[in-house]
């Protein structure tokens, strides 16, 4: 009996590959290392953080994709005062960015692909003030933020694939747009795996 599973597994083992090659045309899932260029105004912050993708195709050349990805909390210094009297603020942003759209690819036979995106959905900002002077408030320490809350975003881009089997790798570049009382744009760098079924 030990030896049937064995051979069983081994067989599923060596199967698996040619049946998930057959397999891979319906979608893709990955996850990704994310860089956000965070530049509303005249400030400029460099955020990272991760995120992950899940895509299915509604013609070989079309897929409708949803992602979502967390930025790490970067703090920002608001220095406020006359000049005789000068405040320190340290405050905390996260953004949190959910999109849905679909993506246009070509070279859908070989292994490499190139594509266009069109995503919208939202960013959120979350905050914190926990070294703030008489409870000061967060709103205008970072132009374009305006405290904590959820604002519509949406994003064009364009990217890169490569493939091996169902296992490739994915670079994707744009600009992530956000309204809050005007328009900011940002960019939007994604790098990681992808895996075809």
């Amino acid at each position: 009996m030990k030896r049937i599973a064995i051979i069983i597994g081994l067989g599923l083992c060596l199967a698996l590959p040619s049946l998930l090659a057959a397999q891979e045309n319906h979608g893709e899932v990955g996850v990704f290392a994310d860089y956000l260029r965070f530049s509303p105004g005249s400030q400029v912050t460099n955020f990272v953080g991760v995120g992950g993708r899940l895509g299915f195709n509604v013609h070989p050349n079309i897929m409708l994709e949803a992602e979502m990805s967390y930025d790490f909390k970067r703090n920002f210094t608001n220095t406020t005062g006359s000049g005789i009297n000068t405040n320190f603020t340290n405050t905390g942003v996260r953004p949190l960015t959910g999109l849905f759209g679909p993506k246009f690819q070509a070279g859908t036979t070989g292994p490499f692909r190139v594509f266009v995106t069109g995503k919208v959905g939202f960013i959120n900002f979350q905050t914190t003030n926990g070294s703030t002077v008489n409870g000061s408030q967060f709103s205008n320490a970072v132009t374009g933020v305006g405290g904590a809350g959820t604002h519509f975003a949406f994003y064009p881009g364009a990217g890169f694939e490569a493939f091996i089997g169902p296992v490739g790798l994915r670079l994707e570049a744009g600009d992530e747009i956000y309204l809050n009382n005007g328009t900011y744009n940002n960019l939007k760098v994604t790098f990681g795996p992808h895996f075809r079924f």
